[in-house]
């Protein structure tokens, strides 16, 4: 099975409920452990999955941010932690092909690596800075050397650190001050992974600390200088709420595929039947329909969108995230309810659910920012 040889989202879809399904049978034990679900993105790698956003000219599939966001919301289906995990590989490849932001070479060499089975993820959080969107300005380091550039720091949150081979790291030159990316190998000598990572969220992720210890790359490996460019609106970032939404359709299918089966003695048929649970149905029912339209209406829209248009979207862009984050914290305590005690137990996968959604809180962007950001584009607009 390969998602290369699908040649519609319906087929690739149908191709990933599959995979999803083991990621489901996977998912319970990856979390009571704490470990990394290796065997999920092996599966995601052997299928050509991780390849589906490389550019077409260098061997890839080029898909849409639409069907990025329905493929990944069917990851999450089955674990939100190896959805959000590949879900940064994806949308970086796919950010990079759009931005066209680095040199064509690296590029192109990085597409090649991708091809055989190589992830990327940026390291851009650090214990002092917190959130790189919220401006903090890196403390690790780029020392400009004859042979290149040797890089010092500590990254925070480094998502599916245990699989990567490569990372784009944000550094502060020292010469000059400015703030650049560089990517870094995993097999660059003085890279060390130290395993922090104690969330009782997404447990699976890896997403354990990056620690650089005097590492020398060579001069192209300088793949970006930030200094001089502001913030760009990043489409690819709805990979985010894709990930919660596709975890709080797991919610309801398990809350319907519940009320369907319970029946306590109290009552004759299951619990479906009753007014109460039908009305929390349906309201789990409305705000899954009302993310659906604003998440794959915006994603949408940036496909359909020039360059020049897709920089204005920014504040919707926020708001789609905020809005299907926030719905998917509520369609999950709503499964809860209906559930019951039930729902509490370890067993019980709306337990993890609840946990998991909670945090996209935590994701870029941050709520109080994007609602900055509305309040900003209404007073402009008006």
């Amino acid at each position: 099975m390969k998602f290369q040889e699908k040649e519609t989202l319906d087929e690739r879809i149908e191709l990933m409920r599959k995979l999803s399904k083991d990621f489901l049978e996977r998912a319970h034990l990856i979390d009571i452990e704490g470990s990394f679900p290796f065997a999920n993105i092996q599966d995601l790698k052997n299928t050509g999955y991780t390849t589906l956003t490389v550019p077409t000219r260098y061997g890839g599939k080029e898909i849409s941010l639409y069907e990025l966001i329905r493929l990944q919301e069917m990851i999450a289906e089955g674990d939100g932690a190896t959805a959000l995990s590949i879900g940064w590989h994806m949308g970086i490849m796919m950010n990079l092909h759009e931005k066209n932001a680095w040199d064509e070479s690296i590029f192109k060499y990085l597409c090649e690596q991708v091809k055989n089975g190589a992830l990327i993820n940026s390291a851009q959080s650090e214990p002092k800075t917190g959130s790189p969107t919220r401006g903090g300005r890196p403390e690790t380091t780029a020392e400009k050397r004859q042979n290149g550039w040797v890089i010092n720091g500590r990254k925070t949150f480094t998502t599916m650190s245990p699989v990567l081979d490569f990372f784009i790291v944000s550094a502060t030159i020292k010469e000059t001050n400015d703030v650049a990316n560089f990517l870094i190998p995993n097999s660059t000598k003085g890279v060390v992974i130290e395993e922090t990572w104690d969330s009782i969220a997404l447990r699976g992720t890896g997403s354990h600390d990056l620690i650089l210890n005097n590492c020398l790359v060579d001069d192209e490996f300088l793949v970006e200088d930030l200094s001089s460019k502001g913030k760009r609106a990043n489409g690819w970032l709805l990979h985010i709420p894709a990930c919660y939404l596709g975890i709080a359709k797991a919610a309801q299918r398990y809350a319907i595929q519940f009320a369907k089966e319970y029946s306590p003695n109290s009552i004759v048929g299951p619990i479906i039947d009753l007014p109460n649970v039908q009305q929390k149905l349906g309201e789990l029912e409305l705000k899954l329909m009302q993310s659906d339209y604003f998440l794959y209406g915006v994603a949408k829209q940036w496909d359909l969108s020039k360059e020049q248009d897709r920089e204005k979207m920014g504040a919707v862009l926020g708001a789609a995230k905020l809005t299907v984050t926030n719905m998917a914290i509520e369609v999950v305590d709503l499964a809860m309810r209906i559930v019951g005690a039930k729902s509490l137990s370890l067993k019980n996968p709306l337990q993890r659910y609840y946990r998991d959604v909670r945090a996209g809180l935590h994701n870029p962007p941050m709520d109080d920012m994007t609602i900055q950001l509305l309040a900003k584009d209404s007073i402009l607009n008006h």
